[in-house]
């Protein structure tokens, strides 16, 4: 059967995302044959809006990044997963792509799937921003996740595949988005480092923060994107800049205490 459903489960993690999810969820109805949503306690209309497309919804609290998408994907029924954020879509070229994994033996446990990113309505294709491939599609038993707050690294058994066509990704609605998710990040690296011990200094962070800068707008073409492709870049170079300013100041906080308790 043509409209027959696959044995997938695209498993969503939400938060707060009214916006995006019922877009999200639509564009795997009815392909997929199980929908999981975790909701981080959101406070809007998500999970109501999400009950229109799947039974399947859980509360947790997130916590720790890892750890969540590790339990998220724990509830997964099926062999394969499909991970996706409520504000990505999934294209019908790419639905095709992956019929054609699920169909025959694949020698792969995952496969990486290219990212389409926007800012607002433009697609930015230069400054390491495309395809900018990240794992989305496993086998359940083969992948997880570090167990950290902030990029946590994948842990597979098995190779990873690579699949050519999209998920869209409109994760910013304009640059004040993109600046609040910025800004998140920065404090979750902050304290990743502080937790890892890793040593670094304001030279090597403005070393870094220049290079990650040259890095995106010469070196990856970010300056081909125009504006949008500044933008990026300083944004890139600022990511290492204020990482640096919060674990200074997180830094100076753990001494202060450390001497307030000796």
């Amino acid at each position: 059967m043509v409209n027959e459903k696959k044995p997938i489960s695209v498993v969503v993690i939400t938060k707060d995302e009214e916006k995006n999810i019922s877009s999200c969820l639509e564009s795997v109805y009815g392909w997929a044959d199980e929908i999981v949503v975790v909701d981080d306690e959101s406070t809007d209309r998500t999970v109501e809006m999400a009950r229109k497309f799947t039974d399947r919804i859980f509360s947790k609290k997130m916590k720790v990044e890892g750890t969540h998408r590790n339990y998220a994907y724990s509830l997964a029924g099926n062999k394969w997963v499909l991970s996706l954020d409520a504000d990505e879509t999934v294209t019908e070229d790419l639905k095709k792509e992956i019929d054609s994994v699920l169909c025959g033996d694949t020698e792969y446990s995952a496969f990486s799937i290219p990212l389409k990113n926007y800012i607002g309505n433009y697609w930015v294709r230069y400054g390491g921003w495309y395809p900018a491939a990240k794992v989305r599609l496993f086998k359940k038993d083969k992948f997880k996740y570090e167990e950290v707050g902030v990029h946590p690294r994948i842990f597979l058994d098995g190779k990873c595949g690579h699949l050519k066509k999209d998920i869209i990704h409109k994760g910013y609605p304009d640059v004040a988005h993109f600046l609040s998710s910025l800004n998140y990040q920065t404090s979750k690296e902050a304290e990743k480092w502080l937790a890892d011990r890793r040593k670094m200094s304001l030279p090597r962070a403005l070393r870094k923060t220049i290079d990650r800068f040259l890095r995106a707008y010469v070196l990856k073409k970010g300056f081909r994107d125009g504006f949008i492709g500044l933008v990026v870049a300083v944004f890139a170079g600022l990511y290492q800049f204020l990482t640096y300013a919060k674990y200074r100041q997180l830094k100076q906080l753990q001494n202060k205490n450390g001497q307030k308790r000796s």
